[in-house]
C-alpha cells in the first residue's frame, strides 16, 4: 500500500513538473541591457508569421513543425532558433547608417522622405490561403511649417512595387502569380505621424525607459540609449493610442475586429528633449483583424469568416527640404516604373529561403503563355455584334431615342451577373 502511494506521488509531481514546463514561456530580450523586448515580430520555417511577443518580451506558442523561426525586431539583428533550450532569447541592438539631408531653410519648408517598404501579409479562411511578400519604394511628402500653402501626404505613395503572391487549399495545393484580385494588406494605412512629444523620464537622459499605461494594458513603450529613442505603440490598449493611425480611424468606428495592433517607431540622431520628424529613420507594424472591412470579402464567401494579418517594415532611405515649386512638381510626377529600381538598405534581413524560393517561381511565369491560354468569359465581355441593314439601324436608332435599348441592356447586365454570382456561390458550397 505505501508502495502504491509512492509512485501515485511521484506520477503526481511529475505531471506538475511538466505542466510547468509546458506553460513556461521564453522571453526575448535585449542583449545589453537584458530588458525583454515586446512586439518582436515571430516567422516559422516557412517566412509566415506567428504572432508578436507580449509586453513582457514572452513568445507566443510555437509547435514543432514551426521551427526553425525567426525573431525580428526593428533595430535589432535578425534571430533564427532551431529550438527553444533556454528561458531567455537574446538579440543585439544593429546600427543604423542615417542619410544626410539638406537643412530647412527660408525658401525650403516642405520635406521630402523616400523610403523602403517590405511586408508579410496573409489572408486565410476555413479552406484557403493567400500568402503575399511585397517590396516597394514610397514617398511622403510633409509640411511641417503650417503657414506654407502646399497640401502633401503622410500615408505610402507607392512608386514602384513588386508583389508574390501564394494561393493555398485546403488539400495542400498551391499556386503563385504576381497579381491578386482582392486587396487585404494594411500597410497602405499606416504612414507617418506628427512628431511625439517624449515622457518626461525619457528628456535629456542617456539611458531611460518609460511605460505609459492604458485603459487595460501598457499603451506606449519608451526606450532612450543616447541618440537613439524608440516607442513601441499597443493601439488596442486605449482609444488614445489611435493618434499613432489617424487614417485607420474610419476601420474603428466600423467596429471592425482587431486581434492585433501594434506599431514601433526608431528615431536616430535625437540631440535634445525633443524629437524632429528628420529623426525618424525606421518604422513597423503588425495588424491581425477579422476581416478586411467593408465587407470586401463576403461577395465569393457569404457565411465564412477571413482572418487578416501584416507584418510590415518601411526604411527611411532619404530625408530632403525642398520649395513649394519643386514638392509640386514632384506631386504631379509620373514615374515609368519599368526603368525605376527597388533599393534595398543595408539594415534590412536577407530574405528567409522559402520567400526567395516563392519569388523565384514568379518570376519564371511566362505572362504570355498564361493569357493566350486563357479562355475569356463572355458574359462579361459583352453580346455577339450583328450586323444590321439600313431599316434594322434605324429601328435601333428609334429604340435608343426612346431608352427602350438602355432598359434591355441594364436587364441584360442584371441577368448576366446574376448568373455569374449565383455560379460563384455554387462552386463555393462545393
Amino acid at each position: 500500500m505505501v508502495a502504491r502511494l509512492f509512485i501515485l506521488l511521484l506520477v503526481c509531481l511529475s505531471a506538475v513538473s511538466t505542466a510547468a514546463a509546458q506553460t513556461r514561456r521564453t522571453v526575448v530580450a535585449d542583449s545589453v541591457t537584458r530588458h525583454p523586448l515586446p512586439s518582436a515580430a515571430v516567422f516559422d520555417r516557412d517566412g509566415n508569421v506567428l504572432g508578436m511577443t507580449d509586453n513582457r518580451g514572452r513568445l507566443p506558442y510555437i509547435s514543432a513543425d514551426d521551427f526553425p523561426v525567426t525573431l525580428r525586431y526593428l533595430g535589432f539583428h535578425e534571430r533564427t532558433v532551431g529550438a527553444l533550450t533556454a528561458d531567455t532569447v537574446f538579440m543585439t541592438e544593429s546600427t543604423t547608417e542615417l542619410p544626410e539631408f539638406q537643412v530647412e531653410t527660408r525658401q525650403h519648408k516642405v520635406l521630402h522622405v523616400l523610403a523602403y517598404v517590405r511586408e508579410y501579409s496573409t489572408l486565410s479562411s476555413y479552406t484557403d490561403t493567400v500568402f503575399m511578400f511585397r517590396e516597394k519604394m514610397v514617398d511622403f511628402m510633409l509640411t511641417p511649417d503650417p503657414k506654407v500653402r502646399f497640401q502633401g501626404w503622410r500615408l505610402p505613395r507607392v512608386i514602384k512595387s513588386d508583389s508574390y503572391y501564394r494561393f493555398t487549399n485546403a488539400q495542400g495545393l498551391d499556386s503563385v502569380s504576381s497579381r491578386c484580385n482582392n486587396h487585404f494588406s494594411w500597410s497602405d494605412w499606416i504612414g507617418l505621424v506628427p512628431s511625439p512629444a517624449m515622457p518626461g523620464p525619457v528628456r535629456r537622459a542617456e539611458f531611460a525607459a518609460d511605460t505609459v499605461f492604458g485603459k487595460y494594458s501598457p499603451t506606449e513603450i519608451w526606450t532612450r540609449r543616447n541618440d537613439r529613442v524608440t516607442v513601441d505603440v499597443n493601439v488596442l490598449a486605449d482609444t488614445t493610442s489611435r493618434k499613432w493611425v489617424p487614417n485607420l480611424s474610419a476601420f474603428f468606428k466600423k467596429h471592425l475586429d482587431f486581434e492585433n495592433f501594434r506599431v514601433r517607431y526608431n528615431y536616430d540622431g535625437v540631440a535634445d528633449d525633443s524629437i524632429a520628424m528628420t529623426d525618424l529613420s525606421a518604422y513597423s507594424f503588425s495588424i491581425e483583424s477579422d476581416g478586411r472591412g467593408r465587407e470586401m470579402f463576403k461577395f465569393n464567401r457569404q457565411d465564412e469568416p477571413v482572418y487578416v494579418s501584416t507584418f510590415g517594415e518601411v526604411y527611411i532611405l532619404d530625408k530632403e527640404y525642398i520649395t513649394v515649386k519643386e514638392a509640386k512638381k514632384w506631386k504631379n510626377r509620373k514615374f515609368e516604373t519599368e526603368n525605376l529600381e527597388i533599393i534595398v538598405p543595408a539594415e534590412a534581413p536577407e530574405l528567409t529561403p522559402s520567400v526567395r524560393e516563392l519569388a523565384a517561381r514568379v518570376n519564371a511565369i511566362n505572362h504570355i503563355d498564361v493569357r493566350t491560354d486563357l479562355a475569356p468569359d463572355r458574359r462579361l465581355i459583352g453580346r455577339r455584334v450583328k450586323v444590321q441593314n439600313i431599316g434594322e439601324r434605324a429601328f435601333s436608332l428609334l429604340k435608343q431615342l426612346t431608352g427602350i435599348t438602355a432598359i434591355r441592356a441594364h436587364r441584360s447586365w442584371n441577368k448576366s451577373w446574376k448568373t455569374f454570382r449565383d455560379d460563384r456561390k455554387s462552386r463555393n458550397r462545393q
